[in-house]
């Protein structure tokens, strides 16, 4: 995953638990605004999500976070 789909996945994941508490669950779609603008990053996103590691559509914010930094 490139450096700046990781840097988006952590901020939202930070900006949705501040949000909602650290039970919140999200999809990759949460990385993308409504109109697909950046086709190639929804499709690393949803490759990384779906392929490389087989989640379920929606996960736990902090489960993704922790996976992110990791590096998975």
């Amino acid at each position: 995953m490139r450096q700046t789909l990781r840097a988006k996945a952590i901020a939202v994941c930070d900006k949705k638990i501040a949000q909602k508490g650290e039970n919140v669950g999200l999809s990759f779609y949460a990385f993308f605004a409504n109109r697909n603008d950046d086709p190639d990053m929804l499709m690393e996103a949803a490759t990384w999500w779906i392929k490389t590691h087989q989640l379920d559509h929606f996960e736990k914010a902090t489960k993704i976070r922790e996976m992110v930094e990791a590096g998975l």
